[in-house]
């Protein structure tokens, strides 16, 4: 399947350590011709760290997919009636947005886009990157497993010895994990 001429919305939340990977992907999108539409989670939009300034990130976005970002709730609501994107990715999504994707919280951009999005019955993809995924957010993960039109990144403990329940996807199978979504099915194997 080709993303040529696919809208595809890419919702950034606070895991900044995954931000060069997911640049990378951002272009590689592009490169393959698909209009890509950035929306930041209130953390993501406005939190500095070691790994970067917020206002930074905000600038490259739209350098590099020729679209402003949506920065507020009320800016990405209308992606749902509006029916405005192909596909959403949460790309990187914290355990903290998981835990409020499953159970029904929207009080960021990136869940009003995710919210607003699935209600169009169409596919939203999770790229998970969170050090709780295999103790307090499993359950979680469970959750959205097991709900319609969502789809995983595949993933896998980043460092077993140090930090024995963080999980990270593998962003470099995000094009794959895409297409896959886009013809209703998970790209396999999830867990890697």
């Amino acid at each position: 399947m080709s993303l040529k001429g696919k809208t595809i919305g890419v919702a950034l939340t606070g895991s900044f350590c995954t931000y060069e990977k997911v640049f990378i992907e951002i272009q590689k999108l592009v490169e393959e011709g698909a209009l890509v539409q950035t929306i930041f989670s209130d953390a993501a939009g406005s939190i500095n760290s070691r790994f970067g300034r917020a206002e930074t990130f905000i600038e490259q976005a739209e350098e590099m997919t020729g679209v402003k970002p949506m920065m507020t709730i009320s800016e990405a609501e209308p992606i749902g009636p509006g029916n405005l994107l192909d596909i959403l990715v949460l790309l990187p999504c914290t355990g903290n947005t998981i835990a409020k994707l499953a159970n029904g919280i929207t009080d960021t951009p990136a869940l009003m886009a995710a919210k607003a999005h699935l209600r169009n019955d169409k596919p939203l993809l999770i790229s998970i990157s969170t050090n709780d995924a295999l103790g307090m957010n499993m359950k979680n993960i469970g959750l959205l497993m097991n709900a319609k039109n969502v789809y995983f990144v595949p993933f896998g403990q980043d460092n077993p010895q140090k930090k024995p329940n963080s999980m990270i996807a593998h962003t470099e199978l995000l094009i794959p994990s895409l297409e896959a979504a886009m013809e209703g099915r998970q790209y396999q194997p999830v867990i890697q």
